[in-house]
């Protein structure tokens, strides 16, 4: 043991002793080599440091310290993970899709099997399927895109699930055992929250999948049933024109029939009010809200005309529906347009409320209108049957017969109105002749129609020329009413900067008038395709038509596209309108030039520009117009500018010039060539001069660029004015002089800077002339001021002893001595 050690100290030596000698050789030889080699330069030792930077940093990559970027990512999935999880604990938005999908199933069910009944031969019926159809669809794709946005955001984190598990990165495994223990206690950790999340984004996948599996059987069965039922409105349409029935006079009465059509227009109205009760209740409460704005705002201006003005009741002759009625008056705005906020609402609701306002119009039109109104009154127990029949879904032989009734007492009671209008055709509503002659012709046909054995469309027309001669009554009362509430705004004092009082009453009741009587017109137009039961074919058709892709010169465009871009259009036409009419009450509301130069139009010019050029830009971007082609058309235009644009294009870009440099603003007083008088308006193309005369002169935008145009009011409005006045031979110079300065320095509305001045302008034989100069502030001014200071010097100078020159002249004759002087005197001066 003791050699052992002694041998094993001995070893240790050697090997010390070794280590020695070789270190100070290397170091001898280190050195011997340092001082043998050159000194290397700066951008060699650089470069030598960055090779030995990349080098430790390629060694650093290959051993433990790259567990950091592998860290990195296991946390940054786990924070993935986690969010996913956290998201999934949640819960999926498709609760209420599952409890209301099965009731969705049944309905359509029950559809189903009414669409194979003897029922469904009725029109009435069919469009009341179709519009059950037509809702449960609207749903139906709500909830596909509710679903198909879930889906997306699963999917992505099953994307993300799957690169987790194939990422080869995170199977790199550390060389250092505490590393390698730390690194994967990590990784096991996050591959068990992975299968964790993983199975539950698989579960929440499929229940969604399952989910828009069944919304997509029920969408295509919808669908299917849709296509069912216009086939049996198309069959039965060609029946209807054909003939359905024999005539009138061969069938008789069935009571039977008629029980059976009652009780299933009742079950199945009842099913479809409180199916819209429960599916509507937020277009209810806008309606309501709607109808309580329309209250407030009536009884508004209703009360701040009573409080604000002496004379109310002279106001209130021109508002005499809101004056007498204010509450059916609102009732009425309320009912006659709360019906169109809805999709499809059941027939039974729109009657409810077409009932309320053909009642609250007979009681307007009983004040107003006394003639009309023993019409109206009589139309509405006709009405009241129209309605009644016009729910049923079954055809019975009483209802034909009511039918034809009702259309012989309204060809009656028409006729006879008809001829006391032409007698007397003062006191009633607009256009009622032309309404009644319409009105007879429908029910005419409807009656004819009816004993042909085309009983369908007899209701059908009976129904529409009823309805729709009630809603032109209740479309005039709405327009009315509005006008009257817009007139009583405006008469209702308002503060000094109130935007009420710049606009002018008279021109917004016109245009606001022509929109009201558009609108009315085309919601009378909706009603009526409604009322004839073809708003749905010519929705499709319309549709279509617009859809369609066109093709014209390689370029694709479709109608749809082009009313868009007209429309776009036409409405920043109609704000750059507006535009103009405020900066014109602006200027018109300031009589201060000062003032009215700072709200001049060239600024409007360059808005009303704006608006143009950004509603073109608009319009070509919503029409779908490929901008690309723009080219061609400013190719085109170039064409033209240099074909026969040219002065078209030199007034539009002088109009720019105008509105930049602003050489002359509005309220500037010009001359340019013959004319002068203020600037008016300065436009796009042209701009209008008022003269003093009250003529409008346009004068295209070049001539005020071209021509030499005197500005008198560019810079300021003062106005030199210059007077001759002559005095009798003789006079005192100086003190005339010192007597027209003196009477100009003292007066107020004469401008002491510059001062006024005097010169001798010119003696002759008969006067001795001055000429006077002094400056006026404001140009407009400027005759009134040189008339009163004309006055006043003729009243000064004969005051101060200053003669002013006479046209009249003494004659002298005189006669050779010893001639006789005819006429004369004895002493032989002529008389």
């Amino acid at each position: 043991m003791k050699t052992i050690s002694i041998k094993s100290h001995s070893f240790k030596f050697l090997v010390a002793l070794w280590a020695i000698v070789f270190a100070g050789t290397a170091q001898q030889a280190y050195a011997q080599d340092k001082q043998a080699k050159p000194p290397i330069s700066k951008r060699e030792s650089a470069r030598r440091s960055m090779h030995s930077r990349d080098s430790l940093l390629r060694a650093l990559n290959k051993t433990d310290t790259s567990i950091n970027s592998l860290l990195q990512r296991v946390e940054q999935y786990t924070t993935t993970f986690n969010q996913i999880n956290n998201n999934l604990s949640e819960g999926l938005d498709t609760a209420d899709i599952s409890q209301q999908l099965p009731s969705v199933v049944r309905r359509l069910n029950r559809m189903d099997s009414l669409a194979k009944t003897h029922k469904s031969s009725t029109l009435r019926y069919l469009f009341v399927l179709r519009d059950n159809l037509d809702r449960t669809q609207g749903k139906l794709e709500d909830w596909q895109s509710q679903l198909g946005d879930i889906d997306s955001g699963l999917v992505h984190n099953q994307k993300d699930l799957i690169r987790f598990f194939k990422d080869t990165t995170l199977r790199a495994a550390p060389t250092d055992s505490t590393l390698r223990r730390t690194y994967f206690n990590q990784l096991q950790s996050v591959r068990h929250l992975w299968r964790k999340t993983d199975s539950l984004n698989r579960t929440a996948l499929l229940k969604v999948n399952l989910l828009q599996n069944e919304i997509a059987v029920a969408y295509n069965r919808i669908l299917d049933q849709t296509d069912q039922i216009d086939l049996k409105i198309k069959r039965f349409a060609i029946k209807a024109i054909s003939g359905e029935s024999d005539y009138i006079w061969n069938t008789g009465l069935a009571y039977n029939d008629f029980k059976a059509a009652l009780s299933s227009t009742i079950k199945l109205n009842r099913i479809l009010l409180n199916y819209f009760n429960r599916n509507e209740k937020l277009t209810n409460l806008v309606g309501v809200v709607f109808l309580i704005l329309v209250f407030i705002w009536v009884f508004y201006n209703r009360i701040k005309t009573f409080k604000n003005n002496d004379n109310p009741v002279a106001i209130f002759e021109r508002a005499g529906y809101i004056y007498k009625d204010p509450i059916i008056s609102s009732l009425l705005i309320g009912t006659a347009i709360i019906p169109y906020f809805y999709t499809h609402p059941p027939v039974v609701c729109l009657e409810a409320m077409f009932l309320i306002s053909i009642i609250v119009s007979l009681l307007l039109t009983r004040k107003e209108h006394p003639k009309t109104y023993y019409f109206l009154f009589q139309l509405f127990w006709i009405t009241i049957v129209y309605g009644a029949s016009n729910l049923f879904i079954q055809i019975s032989n009483i209802d034909r017969y009511t039918v034809l009734i009702l259309s012989i007492v309204s060809i009656i009671i028409g006729y006879l109105f008809l001829k006391k209008c032409q007698k007397d055709p003062e006191g009633h509503l607009p256009n009622t002749c032309l309404v009644l002659k319409v009105f007879i012709g429908l029910q005419l046909l409807s009656l004819l129609l009816n004993i042909s054995g085309r009983f369908s469309l007899a209701k059908i027309i009976g129904v529409t020329a009823v309805f729709n001669l009630w809603l032109l009554v209740i479309f005039y009362l709405v327009v009315q009413i509005i006008l009257q509430g817009l007139y009583l705004q405006f008469q209702t004092k308002k503060d000094a900067n109130s935007i009420i009082n710049w606009i002018d009453f008279t021109l917004v009741e016109k245009k606001f008038k022509s929109i009201l009587v558009t609108v009315a017109a085309l919601l009378w137009g909706f009603t009526l395709l409604q009322n004839l039961n073809v708003d749905d074919w010519a929705n499709d058709n319309v549709h279509d038509l617009l859809s369609e892709s066109r093709t014209v010169g390689g370029a694709s465009f479709t109608f749809r596209g082009f009313l868009i871009f007209i429309a776009v259009i036409w409405l920043s036409s109609v704000i750059s309108r507006i535009i103009s009419y405020f900066y014109d009450v602006s200027a018109q509301r300031v009589t201060d030039l000062s003032v009215l130069k700072k709200k001049n139009r060239t600024s409007a010019l360059l808005i009303r520009l704006g608006v143009f050029s950004a509603g073109f830009l608009l319009a070509v971007a919503a029409s779908g117009f490929p901008l690309e082609k723009l080219t061609i058309i400013i190719s085109a235009f170039g064409i033209g500018i240099g074909f026969g644009l040219q002065n078209i294009v030199n007034n539009l870009v002088s109009g720019l010039i105008l509105a930049f440099e602003k050489p002359i603003q509005i309220g500037d007083i010009i001359e340019v060539g013959n004319r002068s008088g203020t600037m008016k308006e300065i436009g796009v193309r042209s701009s209008k001069l008022l003269t003093s005369d009250g003529s409008e002169v346009i004068i295209p935008n070049g001539d005020l660029i071209s021509q030499h145009v005197v500005n008198w009011t560019l810079s300021n409005s003062n106005r030199r004015i210059e007077l001759m006045i002559a005095t009798a031979y003789g006079a005192d110079i100086n003190h005339t002089k010192d007597l027209l300065k003196n009477m100009l320095s003292n007066r107020e509305d004469i401008m002491t800077s510059p001062a006024p001045s005097v010169f001798l302008s010119g003696v002759s034989e008969t006067s001795v002339d001055f000429k006077i100069f002094f400056w006026a502030a404001d140009i407009t001014t400027t005759n009134a001021l040189k008339s009163t200071v004309l006055a006043d010097i003729y009243d000064m100078l004969p005051r101060e002893n200053v003669a002013i020159p006479s046209a009249r002249k003494d004659l002298y004759l005189h006669f050779p001595e010893g001639m006789p002087v005819v006429g004369g005197d004895e002493k032989g001066e002529a008389k």
